[in-house]
């Protein structure tokens, strides 16, 4: 009989809590209140951290950022060249829910395989990829 289903493979609790809180650490080098959001292979919510000196709002903003790196699988900054000259699509991505077109947003991957993203708001989009680099760096 054929099989009708696939394995995928998850970033551990563990290593999405150790991402979050390199994230956090790179944060305080850098003097910025950040919130870092890691999601699963499947961009579900795994580890979320908000430290006490950042805005609100930066919360949801990670929380995308990770989700839409985990379900397109590529860095959310890539988001301005395929965007670029694509009028149909410049209109129609932005009107969907929890979808973020600028930096911050990092695939985690094991080899090939996409097994995680991460997500971090606060800072400058420069900051918030340096601070979602660390963080990967930590599990690599």
């Amino acid at each position: 009989m054929a099989s009708n289903s696939i394995a995928k493979k998850n970033i551990l609790m563990e290593a999405a809590c150790v991402a979050a809180q390199a994230a956090v650490e790179k944060a305080k080098e850098l003097n910025i209140g950040i919130s870092v959001c890691v999601v699963d292979s499947s961009a579900i919510e795994i580890a979320l951290l908000r430290m006490n000196n950042s805005f609100l709002p930066s919360m949801g903003v990670a929380r995308d950022k990770a989700y839409t790196s985990g379900g397109f699988g590529f860095p959310t900054m890539q988001w301005s060249e395929i965007l670029q000259g694509n009028v149909q699509l410049q209109a129609g991505i932005v009107q969907r829910p929890n979808i973020v077109t600028f930096g911050g947003g990092l695939p985690i991957m094991e080899g090939d395989e996409l097994i995680g993203a991460i997500g971090v708001s606060g800072g400058s989009e420069e900051e918030d990829i340096i601070c979602a680099q660390a963080g990967i760096d930590a599990i690599s």
